[in-house]
């Protein structure tokens, strides 16, 4: 009985951390050992027992942290060691730490310090990466350009524009690389397993990648244009009520969006620990695929509507044009989305914006 009654205060308090984040611009909460953070400049230099998720403009961790670090932001640097795992992505990532467990980040750029230690794997997207401090498992890089200036314990699968091993590169297994070019090496550094040049642009098989996903790719994305003028059209002041949250308050909404999508799959988790909670959980776990799905389109819906305010103001409360925006709108999106290396990541912010309108909204007055 007493576990169950610390799940469900589990529940209240990541419920309450959003609620607080909405009324005070800003979030600062412990929830047993594990930490929840997010406004617009944040220094963590409390140390951390649990895990640590931090969302803002600037985001720095300064102390150790005895879990694993989730952090988003426009700038993210994670200077004190961590005891488990990395998750991070922003427009510049910097991790100059030890990390016990395995990193996973994404950015424009991204750098793996001269003082980071990794023991275990690194996984690292982003249009300029730098790799200095040792991995002692192995290396997963895309970017435009990548550059490897440290000892490495394992494989290195490397993609994208170009891939630059320096003087201090160590690499104990194989290289694989898919680059458009060839390896720029330096003479000391060493590999010790060999190279191997992957195919650039097909798949293991041989077979083009846009010959089996180009037709399933098309029909989601038109799907994903019906839907969002669907919205428009069946729920017109819903939309533009989150349009009108977004365009005052858009960090303000990512940092939202970041902590619902953090809560809620964990709200589910403890709720289908409970007896009593099981139903509800389950419902909750249905519903989130569909929660992510709306957010994304509300995003969508937003820029249209700023689109049509600035170049089209006569028409922007017309329904057909808003619908029609809207539509284009989600078409832009999936073009920019496949932009190597940042495409991903601006999808991604996407998805958290229009979560976060979605639960902004909420505390506005509807509008007659």
């Amino acid at each position: 009985m007493r576990k169950q009654q610390t799940l469900l205060w589990l529940v209240l308090l990541c419920l309450a951390t959003t609620a607080f984040a909405a009324s005070k611009g800003r979030v600062a909460r412990e929830i047993g050992d594990d930490r929840f953070t997010a406004g617009g400049s944040i220094v963590v230099s409390k140390p951390v027992v649990g895990d640590l998720f931090a969302a803002g403009g600037n985001v720095e961790v300064d102390t150790n942290v005895g879990g694993d670090v989730f952090a988003v932001g426009g700038n993210v640097r994670i200077k004190g060691d961590v005891d488990s795992s990395v998750l991070a992505a922003a427009g510049q990532v910097l991790v100059n730490a030890r990390v016990k467990r395995s990193v996973r980040v994404a950015g424009g750029q991204v750098e793996i310090g001269p003082k980071a230690e990794l023991s275990g794997n690194l996984s690292v997207a982003g249009g300029q990466v730098r790799v200095e401090g040792p991995v002692f498992g192995y290396v997963k890089a895309t970017g435009g350009n990548v550059t490897l200036d440290g000892p490495v314990g394992g494989d290195v699968w490397a993609s994208g524009g170009r891939l630059t091993l320096g003087p201090n590169a160590r690499i104990a297994g194989k290289l694989h690389y898919a680059t458009s070019g060839e390896v720029a090496q330096d003479p000391a550094a060493i590999i010790k397993g060999g190279t191997e040049r992957l195919p650039h642009s097909q798949t293991a098989t041989g077979e083009p990648r846009e010959t089996r996903r180009s037709s399933f790719h098309w029909v989601w994305i038109v799907g994903l244009m019906v839907l969002a003028a669907v919205l428009v059209a069946v729920a017109p002041a819903f939309t533009a009520r989150v349009s009108d949250v977004l365009r005052r308050r858009p960090w303000f909404a990512l940092l939202i969006g970041f902590i619902v999508l953090i809560c809620v799959p964990v709200a589910a988790v403890i709720l289908l620990v409970t007896v009593i909670g099981i139903p509800l959980g389950l419902l909750v776990l249905l519903a989130y695929p569909l929660l992510l799905l709306i957010g994304y389109e509300l995003t969508a819906i937003w820029l249209s509507d700023w689109a049509m305010q600035r170049f089209a103001a006569e028409r922007a409360q017309a329904a057909a044009w808003r619908a029609a925006a809207a539509a284009v709108a989600v078409l832009v999106i999936a073009l920019v989305a496949k932009v190597p290396f940042l495409g991903g990541l601006l999808a991604f912010l996407a998805l958290l914006v229009g979560l976060g309108g979605l639960v902004l909204q909420w505390r506005r007055p509807a509008v007659a």
